[in-house]
């Protein structure tokens, strides 16, 4: 067992310094509306709802996802993390009364209602 502890610190140690040091990476989304909601989905691979963050303002919806892990490996290709994600999506007229989100199988969906709000709404998403 105290054989896996230095792995352990080793994989903690990368990812506090991966996190520090990381731009965010830009999630690529699909986008619609339905009679009740303004639609985003998004690939989120390797992290859990407890790591995103949704976020609903006045004028624009956005969700960001923390990194979860940074293995210390010497890449041959990285041209993607787990974790570190962010996107903002302006909102179009007459969506923006509540939020709803739900992480399934890597793909988060969000749905922004319909309405107006004057306030900032903060959710985590439910997994399933």
């Amino acid at each position: 067992m105290s054989g896996d502890r230095p792995d352990h610190d080793a994989v903690v140690e990368a990812t506090e310094e991966a996190a520090a040091s990381m731009r965010l990476q830009r999630v690529p989304i699909n986008a619609y509306t339905t009679t009740e909601a303004l639609v985003i989905v998004a690939p989120l691979p390797a992290v859990r709802a407890s790591d995103v963050q949704v976020e609903l303002d006045t004028e624009v919806v956005r969700f960001v996802a923390a990194l979860r892990s940074a293995g210390p490996r010497e890449y041959l290709v990285n041209e993607w993390d787990y974790g570190g994600y962010e996107r903002e999506l302006e909102l179009p007229e007459g969506f923006g009364g509540g939020v709803e989100a739900v992480l399934a199988n890597g793909q988060l969906t969000v749905r922004v209602l319909r309405g107006e709000t004057d306030q900032t709404i903060r959710i985590e998403p439910t997994e399933r």
